[in-house]
């Protein structure tokens, strides 16, 4: 046996990749985490459950296509179904047919791991209530790729999805999200990003906002600051591409006694006890509890 020291200096390892032949699978739903940007971030395990699943499916078949193709995984005679929030009451028989007979599997979203503000919830859902096994083949996230690289606290977060695109209806949701104690995490459209960041600045300038774009990607940028600088910030106006926005936690809030009593005697003028110090703490802040035995005492209860 030679010496691995006689290899020529100009050969290239070997390259991993998914076993040439299909290795039969256990039974089960396959939810297959995909990459968000560079194709390389896929899983050896992801590529080994692809190459060897009995059924596909895919909330794009051709972007599932183009991964597989890209790294060398044979269709061998295999259908990619489409499964996506359109089509699912009609797709989801069939795969559901497939695990009842001892079949395994996958599915893909079209970039990242499946569930996450993507298609699949049902179908998992009904695959575990049919007896049949699900399992978690985790990889890329574009919620938690941001956070990594947010800077923010990540010891307890929140993952918000998509807020509403009409104005009044996601002023009122971020209102009540930005009062929760964790960096929360969202995801926007690239059309929406500066009406969202205009909103957020209203209700707090001072919250450092992060806007993640095309993460994984060849243009990603990583855009940092206050609310208020970035409603202000014209690159907010011509973003393209995937967006996550990550927003750091609510500060401490101080208001004065004097302040407080105020706004609770305003609701209190329309208002019972407990709504009262519900909508004061809102406004203001702060919590619930603390607003409440305030408002008794004023009340006299």
């Amino acid at each position: 046996m030679s010496d691995r020291s006689d290899r020529p200096a100009t050969e290239l390892p070997r390259r991993l990749t998914a076993h040439v032949e299909a290795v039969r699978l256990d039974p089960g739903l396959y939810l297959v985490a995909t990459p968000i940007g560079a194709a390389r971030d896929i899983t050896l395990r992801a590529l080994d459950v692809l190459n060897s699943a009995d059924m596909l499916a895919a909330e794009d078949t051709r972007v599932l296509r183009h991964l597989m193709d890209i790294h060398g995984i044979p269709l061998r005679g295999r259908r990619i179904l489409s499964y996506h929030d359109h089509n699912g009451d009609r797709a989801r028989p069939a795969l559901l047919a497939a695990l009842a007979e001892g079949g395994s599997v996958a599915y893909c979203s079209d970039a990242g791991t499946p569930l996450v503000a993507d298609p699949g919830y049902r179908l998992a859902l009904d695959a575990a209530e049919a007896g049949a096994r699900v399992h978690a083949l985790p990889g890329p996230s574009a919620a938690l790729a941001a956070l990594s690289v947010a800077g923010l606290p990540s010891d307890r977060f929140l993952f918000l999805g998509f807020p509403p695109p009409t104005a009044t209806a996601r002023q009122t949701w971020l209102r009540n999200w930005m009062a929760v104690d964790s960096t929360l995490i969202l995801y926007e459209s690239p059309r929406r990003v500066s009406r969202t960041l205009q909103d957020l600045a209203v209700l707090d300038g001072a919250r450092t906002v992060v806007v993640a774009r095309e993460l994984t990607k060849k243009f990603e940028e990583i855009i940092r600051g206050t609310a208020s600088d970035l409603a202000g910030d014209p690159r907010m106006e011509a973003l393209k591409g995937e967006v996550v926005m990550v927003l750091d936690r609510p500060s401490p809030v101080e208001v004065d006694d004097d302040r407080l009593q105020q706004v609770l005697e305003g609701y209190m003028a329309t208002m019972s006890v407990k709504d009262a110090a519900r909508e004061a703490a809102k406004d203001l802040g702060l919590p619930k509890r603390d607003v409440y035995q305030r408002a008794l005492a004023l009340s006299g209860q």
